[in-house]
């Protein structure tokens, strides 16, 4: 007489938990909020390849509340030549960093031009002055 065939148990994981796997730089936000705004997982992963970039601004995000703060709202801006990174939470409050040195910035923005970035188009703001 045949066994049975063995029943494969299937776990399926939390896709939450795969996102902040793969890019732990989200775990700076918080596992709350990124499952808050899983729907938006593009984004988040966009925001997570900059922050994989410049290590320095996941160190900021832990320092402050993100608790209501939607996705779209993470700006980050840098220099051409890449010499400065400035990362904004909360408008028109900035943090930069220049040769290794994090500041706390005001940052004014003026519209550029509109360039078509990953198959989309964006308008680019620069700094004023």
């Amino acid at each position: 007489m045949r066994e049975p065939p063995e029943l494969a148990l299937v776990v399926r994981s939390d896709p939450v938990e795969e996102l902040l796997r793969e890019w732990p730089e989200l775990q700076a936000f918080g596992v709350e909020w990124v499952r808050k705004w899983f729907d938006l997982r593009e984004r988040l992963i966009e925001i997570a390849k900059v922050m994989r970039r410049f290590p320095w601004m996941v160190d900021v995000v832990r320092q402050r509340p993100v608790g209501v703060l939607h996705p779209y709202m993470v700006e980050v801006y840098v220099a051409v030549d890449g010499s400065e990174a400035c990362l904004s939470l909360n408008p028109p409050k900035a943090f930069c960093a220049r040769d290794g040195a994090m500041r706390e910035a005001r940052l004014e923005l003026e519209f550029s031009r509109y360039e078509t970035y990953e198959g989309e188009m964006r308008g680019v703001y620069r700094p004023k002055g």
